[in-house]
């Protein structure tokens, strides 16, 4: 019982999985067929399968998805959703590939999947379609094969080597932006947004590693436009044209654009064949139709464009241009006509009449169907041009064209206006000679060929018979003789017609034409001309200004202008005038025909530099200027410009010059210069200071205009001179010293005597010439040989100790005054003096003498510049060590005597000082 329960709960499981997966398995529906296929033209795959039956038959709604392959890459997946029917149709689908078919092989699987199911079937085989990368082919190729491009369009193309071989190279002419894609035996090649502008043909190139090779020509173009003012006419009511313009598309031959017309109705049958030259038309017959649906197909292997037009016959009349147009002319009217081709169809016309001036009038008929036009207005002996066109008087379409030009001429008539006529006035020996001029003005009309001038001349105040004289019209002017009378004198022109009116000049008598000299006035050029400005009058009622346009030629071309009475300025210009030539200008003023000269004026189109510069003839120089005369500048006619003034230009020849006063002008080398500017041009002098003495400078001098200057070229170099009160300063500063100096050196024994007397030495003294006393080598100077200058005391004290001197016989008595303030005193020596001495039972007196003037090691180490008065207790001391005093025994006087002892006290205190002046670079001692 056990066994059996068990066995029901193991079946029991088996019996509910078995139809779940019935149920599951009958969900599954996988593609049962499959085929693919290419269409080489349009690189495209063709894809074609089908599932079972049972799945048409449950008209299911199945997902499949497609994927595409490339030799091992999947390169493109798409899912297609589609509800079967009954029919069993297999499913189709289609895919186009970026690079050609024929460069590799291309597979396809298809797998399945309903709707209510969320299992997906297997995948079907692969179905490959071989590419020619797999072929035997010996030598290289390329894909695809000529095409058409589009404009802005891309394209990849391949090369696919022979088997084995290897593509050496794959390039494109011309030159365009390219994507390489590289492989041993096959290459590809991306060319973008293809433009006709390098070349409506694209040429592309292959060569393998044998050096075979293949070529391809693609050709670039657009896609055709809608035919542009399509639209459709007749001229007879016989036939209907329709015209459109064409569109450029850049594809010639047998790519070119194909335009076909028909019905609307009926597309596939053509009604004419289009012809294109700048324009296409097409023309057929309309027979008994009236009304008209007509279409314009374009197409090219690009693309195909359309345009449609509908109208009535009777309202798209286009005339034929009229014929036989013929003129009728008087001198202000003209008169045209024409005839039709067609006489039965009303038009009304419409006439251009073209002026000389280029202005254009248009005149309509005023009754229908009219075969002529009055046109008025005109002017005598004047050339027009004239055309007409017609158009339909009743349901106006458009007009005709243009009939060709006609060219007429009006009729002459009699010449309007005066002659504008002016004169020169020559006096000569008995009256004048009056040179006349003549010339036709803008208010001056023809009307005709001018075939002479008539010239009449007449006295005023007699009334004599008038004189005339007749010219060819290719003269402008005349002279003739008047005496001294006042004259009349008229011009006119003459044509086939008639004379014009006359034109009248009145010459006053000659003593009325003297006038005295006029100042002439300088006037400026200007981008228009040359500016003339005058002082206007009330009394004239215009005013004429006359010049020579050459004025350095004979006849000069004499030239007038006439203003108005309100006129104060006016510009001349004139195709003669050139720059840096002077023009000369006359202003009269006219009143009653008779013309009274008021001013003159000279002046330039533009001044030019002048011509020469300035010669130099004279420079005075000192040591810190220069002053310079020239020549007067020649202010002929000749000259290019009015001088205006000077340009003085001074610079040392070494450095750069900072003159005072002056302005620094730089020069095309970079020198600089400085510039002195004289603005009087009646000036001939110029003094330039602050100069430096001995310096060499380059001076020029230049004339300047309203047009500048000449370039410098030509320099004149001056030297400075030296500067002689400083030489007269160096003189006193150096040679009087050096001279004084040399006199000295001269007389220098004089001078030495003079300034510094020699002292005397105590060895060469006279009163040292004995012989019984000598201490060594010096002699010793006995006291009572010689007398003292003075005998000073240092002190009082000391002064009471000492007892009379007694002098020889030769001597004076000893005096103890104090002279200049300086006290003398005696100098005992010290006690290893006494030793020196021999010794004597009899006190003997002991004087010891000491003169520093004598002493040459005082003199060595005593400073020359100090007196003796000054010296410290010190230098007294050193002065006692470097010489000692020598001391001698008074034998002759025994009061003198003092012990050993009393002389040591007084040793330190007592000194003894000659009244001796030495002379020492002005000091005392």
């Amino acid at each position: 019982m056990m066994n059996h329960f068990m066995i029901l709960a193991v079946l029991l499981p088996l019996r509910t999985c078995h139809p779940t997966y019935s149920w599951q398995e009958s969900d599954v529906f996988p593609v049962t067929y499959l085929n693919v296929s290419k269409d080489l033209d349009l690189q495209r795959l063709l894809v074609e399968w089908d599932v079972v039956k049972s799945a048409h038959d449950a008209e299911l709604a199945i997902s499949f998805e497609i994927q595409v392959r490339r030799t091992n890459e999947v390169v493109w997946t798409e899912f297609q959703n589609v509800t079967l029917d009954k029919l069993g149709k297999p499913l189709h689908w289609t895919w186009d590939s970026d690079i050609p078919l024929e460069c590799m092989s291309h597979a396809v699987r298809i797998r399945s999947k309903a709707e209510t199911s969320k299992i997906w079937s297997q995948w079907s085989l692969w179905e490959t379609l071989p590419g020619l990368d797999a072929s035997n082919r010996s030598v290289p190729q390329i894909f695809p094969k000529e095409k058409i491009l589009a404009e802005g369009s891309s394209i990849t193309l391949c090369c696919i080597g022979g088997k084995g071989r290897t593509i050496k190279e794959f390039s494109v002419y011309p030159t365009v932006d390219v994507n390489k894609y590289t492989k041993s035996q096959v290459r590809l090649l991306t060319v973008e947004n293809l433009s006709h502008d390098k070349g409506s043909n694209i040429h592309v190139y292959c060569y393998d590693e044998d050096k075979r090779s293949h070529e391809a020509a693609f050709f670039v173009g657009k896609p055709p436009d809608t035919p542009k003012d399509f639209s459709c006419q007749t001229q007879d009511m016989k036939r209907v044209t329709c015209t459109w313009r064409e569109e450029e598309t850049y594809l010639y031959g047998k790519n070119s654009p194909r335009y076909t017309l028909s019905k609307t109705s009926s597309q596939k049958m053509a009604l004419c064949k289009a012809s294109c030259f700048k324009q296409c038309s097409c023309s057929w017959d309309i027979g008994q139709q009236w009304i008209w649906n007509v279409t314009v197909t374009v197409e090219n292997p690009l693309g195909k464009k359309t345009a449609t037009d509908v109208f009535d016959v009777n309202h798209r009349m286009y005339p034929t241009a009229p014929f036989q147009v013929w003129e009728d002319c008087t001198d202000t009217e003209m008169t045209l006509h024409w005839n039709y081709e067609n006489n039965e169809i009303e038009l009304f016309c419409q006439t251009e009449v073209v002026h000389p001036d280029g202005k254009v009038e248009l005149h309509n008929s005023s009754v229908a169907d009219s075969r002529r036009v009055k046109v008025r207005g005109l002017q005598p002996y004047t050339e027009y041009t004239a055309r007409v066109r017609c158009g339909a008087a009743r349901h106006f379409w458009r007009w005709s064209e243009w009939t060709q030009p006609l060219t007429t001429r009006t009729k002459e008539g009699t010449p309007s206006g005066k002659l504008d006529i002016w004169r020169e006035i020559t006096p000569v020996f008995g009256g004048l000679n009056v040179t006349l001029f003549w010339k036709q003005t803008p208010s001056f009309q023809a009307n005709g060929k001018i075939i002479s001038y008539e010239v009449t001349w007449e006295k005023i105040e007699d009334g004599s018979q008038p004189e005339s004289i007749s010219f060819s019209s290719v003269y402008n002017s005349t002279r003739i003789f008047i005496d001294n009378h006042s004259y009349r004198i008229s011009v006119m022109a003459k044509n086939n017609v008639n004379f014009s009116l006359p034109s009248i000049l009145i010459i006053s008598r000659a003593t009325d034409n003297s006038t005295e000299e006029l100042k002439e006035g300088q006037v400026n050029g200007t981008d228009d001309g040359i500016f003339i400005s005058w002082e206007p009058r009330s009394i004239y009622n215009s005013y004429i200004i006359d010049w020579c346009n050459f004025p350095r030629l004979q006849p000069c071309d004499l030239q007038w202008k006439r203003l108005g009475p309100n006129t104060s300025s006016a510009v001349i210009s004139s195709a003669a005038f050139v720059p840096g030539v002077r023009y000369k200008f006359s202003i009269y003023g006219s009143v009653a025909n008779r013309a009274s000269l008021l001013e003159k004026k000279i002046g330039y189109l533009k001044e030019l530099p002048p011509r020469l510069d300035p010669v130099v003839r004279k420079l005075d120089l000192t040591y810190n200027s220069v002053t310079l005369s020239w020549d007067s500048y020649l202010t002929n006619e000749s000259e290019p410009g009015f001088v205006r003034g000077y340009h003085v230009y001074v610079s040392p020849m070494q450095g750069n010059c900072n003159l005072k006063g002056s302005k620094k002008h730089v020069l095309s080398d970079e020198s600089e210069l400085c510039k002195y500017t004289i603005e009087n041009p009646e000036e001939k002098r110029y003094t330039v200071k602050h100069l430096m003495p001995n310096t060499k400078y380059k001076i020029v001098v230049k004339a300047f205009t309203g047009g500048g200057e000449t370039p410098i070229v030509n320099f004149r170099y001056i030297d400075t001179p030296y500067n002689s009160n400083m030489l007269y300063f160096i003189f006193l500063l150096v040679i009087v010293p050096t001279l004084v100096a040399a006199i000295c050196h001269w007389k220098m024994k004089w001078v030495k005597e003079w300034c510094c007397p020699v002292i005397p030495s105590p060895n060469k003294s006279k009163v040292l010439s004995f012989k019984e006393f000598k201490i060594d080598s010096e002699k010793v100077l006995k006291i009572n040989d010689c007398i003292p200058d003075m005998l000073a005391m240092d002190s009082n004290a000391e002064a009471h100790k000492l007892h009379p001197v007694t002098w020889s016989s030769l001597s004076s008595t000893p005096t103890e005054d104090k002279i200049d303030g300086h006290n003398s005193s005696w100098i005992y020596p010290g006690e290893n003096v006494a030793g020196d001495f021999p010794p004597t039972d009899t006190p003997q007196t002991h004087t010891c003498f000491e003169n520093f003037a004598y002493s040459s090691p005082l003199e060595a180490e005593s400073d020359p510049y100090q007196m003796p008065e000054t010296l410290e207790a010190g230098k007294t001391n050193q002065a006692v060590v470097l010489y000692q005093p020598q001391c001698y025994i008074d034998i002759f006087h025994e009061d003198a005597a003092s012990t050993t002892r009393e002389r040591g006290e007084r040793t330190s205190s007592l000194k003894y000082i000659s009244q001796t002046d030495v002379c020492w670079l002005g000091g005392r001692l």
